[in-house]
């Protein structure tokens, strides 16, 4: 049996679900995202509901939506009618996910849903289904095949389910303007919220930690400079106080061995002139992508007028458990 021929085929039924499902986004998709969005602007929250394979992805439409700035809950279908209800307010959004549209615990909520001020937006994989036909917002998540060889277990369905339900948390992310700095305050824990919420100015050494040096000193004081401090890098400044450039270790280890001389050379000579800098107010998780980017070692942090104020060493980053 080739096994990995087999995972290919479920991987591209699923693929070409998939691409179906972005060819067929009508007016109704803008509909639900601009219904979600006066939702949340008002202070509402959504509310969804499914059973079985439907309820596990909407369990994670929900973390997906709240993560992003769009409140959303998880009603229990089946406790529902015996007071779960009670999590419902008027002004919600209701997103309610059948695959068949025909699920009994949904059919058995929906008159009681209805009583409520709410907009019910249904995910559906039949049009004329009870839960399609009594929302009022349809989206279509219908399916040709499984990728079940059975076709029966819910695959290619679920994961048009859960990438329909991306594709709105993220529409309503960009059209409600979330921010990085928004999203770091929903992730305060781990890598990822060290990451949006530490500052530049957090993670870096200072200048009294850095190897300030004019572009007229010999290597060989440079290096001493270095060493004084400690530091891989020497930041050179013009008589401004301004950046004009940085030389490394690296760059004494590649020059030493062209010039005998270099010990008495001046700096001015081998700097790298406009090195990658940033912004002191930026954020840490934009020194990490400089520093993987550019494949770089150490980065200077520089203010509005390019003056240098401070460091980050790569070699500092996993103190702050940032990589």
């Amino acid at each position: 049996m080739d096994y990995l021929e087999k995972a290919r085929r479920v991987i591209a039924l699923e693929l070409a679900e998939v691409q179906r499902l972005g060819d067929r986004l009508d007016r109704s998709f803008i509909e639900a995202v601009e219904t979600i969005q006066r939702c949340v602007e008002n202070r509402g929250k959504v509310v969804v509901v499914g059973v079985g394979k439907s309820g596990h992805i909407g369990e994670k439409i929900a973390a997906t939506l709240t993560s992003t700035g769009s409140p959303a809950v998880v009603l229990n279908s089946l406790n529902a009618l015996h007071g779960d209800l009670g999590v419902l307010a008027d002004g919600d959004v209701i997103l309610a996910l059948s695959s068949s549209g025909e699920t009994d615990e949904l059919v058995n909520i929906l008159p009681a849903l209805s009583r409520f001020e709410v907009r019910i937006i249904a995910m559906t994989g039949n049009p004329k289904s009870f839960v399609a036909q009594n929302c009022h917002i349809h989206l279509d998540v219908n399916v040709e095949q499984e990728a079940c060889p059975l076709n029966l277990a819910p695959t290619s369905s679920t994961t048009v389910m859960l990438v329909l339900g991306d594709a709105l948390a993220m529409v309503l992310l960009e059209a409600r303007g979330f921010q990085k700095e928004d999203f770091a305050r929903f992730h305060p824990g781990g890598r990822l919220g060290r990451t949006l919420l530490l500052k530049v100015t957090q993670i870096m050494r200072g200048v009294e930690q850095m190897a300030m040096v004019d572009p007229q000193m010999t290597i060989r004081e440079v290096l001493l400079k270095m060493a004084e401090v400690r530091a891989g890098l020497a930041v050179v400044v013009d008589e401004e106080g301004k950046l004009a450039g940085i030389f490394t270790h690296g760059d004494f280890g590649r020059h030493f061995r062209q010039h005998q001389d270099l010990l008495e050379r001046q700096i001015d000579e081998f700097m790298t002139r406009r090195p990658i800098t940033i912004r002191s107010e930026k954020l840490a998780v934009e020194v990490l992508h400089l520093i993987e980017q550019h494949r770089i070692d150490d980065l200077v942090v520089v203010d509005e007028n390019n003056r240098p104020v401070g460091v980050v060493d790569s070699q500092d980053l996993a103190r702050f458990r940032l990589i």
